[in-house]
């Protein structure tokens, strides 16, 4: 991630290791599968550009076993520093401001980053660099403009209201800078940075407990922000979170959209 004192999602509130947990559960087998057919092994080198938790940390680091390496970095890493243990460094680092911490990585991972970072083309640049030749990078990065329902099936009150709310969090996001169609432009831009072979795919889930818990979990941390926007009420907040709370919805998250390309 990079700094910004406009970023929505603090990963200092007590929520945001909620938040990472319900990413883990969503999004881990997804980005893992994608790893896994680029041939990683031991040895290998990677960059996980804006760690936040630590589960895609660990796997690396089992998968590079001890000859390898996993470089973390994110501006906050305290959610990460549990992974920090050999081969893994963690890093303090602002992908969208700062040089790349090292070259020569076989892999650079981010997910759920670019879409927050105000300079995303210098961050996409700063990964390729860090890539060695025939190097990989994979970037994941959500498209709230796709498919910007909470609720797809949009039946009732309590859906009107859910849809109500995941709205206000997208003005929100938009007036700190975030490019809400961020995630379709990624193959396009991966070529653009000279990549090759570049190929994607989207991934949304819809009716999970882990979405169930995510939102709860993203609505609580962005709480006071949507009341003094005007965007909810207090009322609103407590009558949606306790509708979540009964798993009695089929909430969706916006379309994650993986882009990957080898560095020639």
């Amino acid at each position: 991630m990079t700094r910004s004192d406009g970023y929505l999602l603090d990963n200092q509130q007590d929520e945001a290791g909620q938040r990472f947990d319900a990413f883990a559960t969503l999004f881990d087998p997804t980005t893992f599968r994608h790893i896994e057919r680029f041939g990683i092994g031991p040895g290998w080198r990677c960059w996980e550009v804006g760690a936040g938790g630590a589960s895609v940390v660990s796997w690396l680091a089992k998968k590079v076993g001890p000859t390898g390496r996993v470089v973390a970095t994110d501006i906050d890493t305290s959610w990460a520093a549990s992974a920090a243990r050999p081969p893994v460094e963690v890093r303090v680092h602002d992908v969208g401001t700062e040089e790349p911490p090292g070259e020569g990585f076989d892999l650079v991972h981010a997910r759920l980053v670019l879409v927050h970072v105000p300079d995303r083309e210098r961050a996409l640049q700063s990964m390729v660099k860090a890539l060695r030749p025939g190097g990989r990078l994979l970037v994941e990065d959500a498209d709230p403009a796709l498919q910007p329902l909470l609720c797809p099936d949009e039946y009732g009150p309590e859906q009107q209201l859910a849809n109500r709310l995941r709205n206000g969090f997208r003005s929100l996001l938009a007036e700190r800078g975030a490019d809400l169609a961020y995630g379709r432009k990624l193959p396009r831009l991966l070529r653009q940075a000279g990549l090759r072979g570049v190929e994607a795919e989207a991934y949304f889930p819809v009716a999970s407990p882990a979405c169930d818990a995510l939102e709860s979990a993203t609505i609580r941390q962005i709480r006071d922000q949507l009341v003094t926007a005007g965007l909810a009420t207090h009322q609103d907040i407590d009558r949606h979170l306790a509708n979540v709370a009964t798993g009695s919805m089929d909430l969706a998250t916006a379309p994650m959209i993986s882009a990957w390309g080898r560095k020639g």
